[in-house]
């Protein structure tokens, strides 16, 4: 993003910020408090991810007067929030935050990045109170089961139109380093999955607790390689509880992602196998194969023919788009078709064999799609 607006101090430490968290925070609106010059920005709304959701925290600098550390805003529902008090940790050691408070220094960029890591290492301590005082047994009793776990955020949530709720982001521990099992891996940072789960606080006439909702969330760049959203998760038993739960689904996960990384090598093997029918690809994806590019002719008719793969290869049949060489339409953009998946297709058959069944339909599906250009044009 540009920081146009921001006087150079207050747009350093914005970019550094957004550059070096490990959090993805990004900025939802920017605005001036300068009364003198308002077209001088020194306020703005971060959107922090939490709990596996986001919480907004309005920062405000004063651009008249910047070698003080910015103020902040935080949410409507939290208000009880005070990290600043005056209360001295039980072991004797000062806070992530108020280190950062006592060492502010305007012209170092970093120190926005160190104050927002300490102010929201106090909202997990406060969020973490705010749900050890409901009074609910379930919720205490998981509680009691899982704080072992490292990187557990939970988060109290209510509103006028909803109930109670009590949200809970637990990473997942597999005996696994995903990102050493890639080859050429570009992910900078490491990869993580985490199990959402969201407990209705139970009510005083209610005689059961209901089931929670279960839901998984990786980080994004894990989607080239594995999708959680393909995961089918386990039911939750009646008297089930997160101790019992997550064993049995990071096992699910590890053998899962093994199997994902075995697909990487299967579809490199078909991507081999079209190029014997095809020639060398034009383009692939050298990491994940997750994408191949092929110029094949029928006649003198030249045309691209681009293969998309879904992590779920190859019980799911690739996607195919066929793109003119020598038709272009009134702005001047090749002529495209539709995505196809409807061809001869079986998991069972070896590469070669898909390789050969697929390239057999193309050498038909040509004819269609070089009458299709024709058609295209004249509609011009």
């Amino acid at each position: 993003m540009a920081f146009e607006g921001f006087p150079p101090l207050i747009a350093d430490q914005l970019h550094y910020l957004l550059n070096h968290s490990p959090d993805s925070i990004k900025i939802e609106s920017v605005w001036s408090g300068n009364k003198l010059n308002p077209r001088i920005l020194d306020r703005f709304t971060l959107v922090i991810p939490y709990c596996l959701d986001t919480i907004k925290w309005d920062v405000i600098y004063n651009s008249e007067y910047a070698v003080t550390p910015p103020d902040f805003i935080f949410g409507p529902d939290d208000e009880d929030f005070m990290p600043c008090s005056t209360v001295v940790p039980e072991d004797g050691q000062i806070s992530s935050l108020d280190k950062a408070l006592s060492e502010w220094n305007n012209e170092d960029s970093t120190r926005l990045l160190v104050l927002i890591q300490g102010l929201r290492d106090q909202y997990v301590v406060y969020q973490r109170r705010r749900v050890g005082q409901i009074d609910d047994d379930r919720v205490k009793f998981e509680i009691s089961t899982v704080l072992t776990r490292k990187g557990i955020e939970m988060q109290m949530t209510s509103g006028v139109d909803k109930p109670e709720e009590v949200k809970f982001a637990v990473p997942l521990v597999m005996d696994m380093d995903i990102n050493k099992m890639v080859v050429g891996c570009p992910w900078k940072h490491q990869q993580k999955i985490h199990l959402q789960v969201v407990y209705p606080i139970l009510r005083k006439y209610e005689t059961a607790p209901s089931a929670p909702r279960l839901r998984l969330v990786s980080s994004s760049d894990l989607k080239a390689l594995f999708s959680v959203e393909d995961v089918k998760l386990s039911s939750w038993m009646d008297g089930m509880c997160l101790a019992e739960y997550l064993p049995h689904l990071e096992e699910t996960l590890e053998r899962q992602i093994l199997e994902a990384v075995s697909a990487i090598d299967l579809r490199r093997s078909f991507i081999e196998a079209l190029a014997a029918f095809l020639g060398r690809p034009l383009e692939a994806d050298p990491t994940f194969c997750r994408k191949a590019t092929f110029l094949a002719a029928s006649g003198a008719f030249t045309f691209v023919v681009n293969f998309f793969f879904s992590t779920q290869f190859p019980k799911q049949q690739p996607t195919l788009m066929l793109q003119s060489c020598q038709h272009l339409n009134q702005l001047s953009v090749p002529v495209k078709s539709n995505l196809l998946t409807e061809y001869p297709w079986s998991p069972r058959w070896e590469v070669g064999r898909m390789a050969e069944r697929l390239c057999d339909f193309l050498t038909d599906e040509a004819v269609n799609f070089k009458k299709y250009c024709n058609e295209a044009l004249l509609q011009y």
